[in-house]
């Protein structure tokens, strides 16, 4: 199984769990560190380009590539 929780890490290198209420399994995980400015960029990049790509005329150019309905 695969899962994708959002996680600080303290000056201490202890991880906290954005999800107030989740629960983590014993065991081995994989982590992923992502650069606190190139993450903010990222971000700023996703808003920037959800105003061009969620727009009717992309609908109608990618929807060769969509399941059948």
């Amino acid at each position: 199984m695969f899962q994708t929780i959002e996680i600080t890490i303290d000056n201490q290198g202890v991880i906290h769990p954005l999800e107030p209420n989740i629960k983590l399994p014993s065991g081995r995980a994989l982590l992923a560190l992502l650069e606190p400015v190139l993450y903010e960029t990222e971000l700023l990049s996703e808003q920037s380009l959800t105003k061009e790509w969620l727009t009717a005329e992309e609908d109608e150019a990618w929807a060769h590539l969509q399941p059948v309905k």
